[in-house]
């Protein structure tokens, strides 16, 4: 995937609206309309790095849908975590798209559920 497929990925991960990582950025919102259409094309090299901190990810991830190795899992992951993140790496597009929105779902699930009374 190219930097345009990686950034709607992102912005969906995410949560925010285009409106919102324009504010977040100073990047102008048709600006990003124009980096997210099929012609779109990439931006400079600073307006990435700004994209790419208000979204949480590296500036190479945006580009090549890779991270670097060193920044792969931060330390700060559960062992548990990084198994499902190497798993969820091997799998299809549209299967990773199912297995976060099980993931979604699951936390929707536990944010909602009342407590278990005892």
């Amino acid at each position: 995937m190219g930097f345009r497929e990686n950034l709607k990925s992102e912005l969906f991960y995410s949560g925010m609206l285009v409106k919102e990582l324009a504010a977040k950025t100073g990047v102008k919102k048709h600006t990003l309309d124009n980096y997210l259409s099929i012609r779109g094309r990439m931006p400079a090299a600073d307006v990435a790095v700004r994209i790419a901190q208000a979204l949480g990810v590296t500036v190479e991830y945006l580009i090549t849908g890779c991270e670097p190795q060193e920044a792969h899992f931060p330390a700060r992951l559960l062992p548990e975590i990084k198994k499902i993140v190497r798993i969820a790496e091997q799998l299809k597009p549209c299967h990773r798209k199912i297995a976060l929105s099980l993931v979604a779902s699951l936390k929707k699930h536990e944010d909602g559920a009342e407590p278990a009374h005892e």
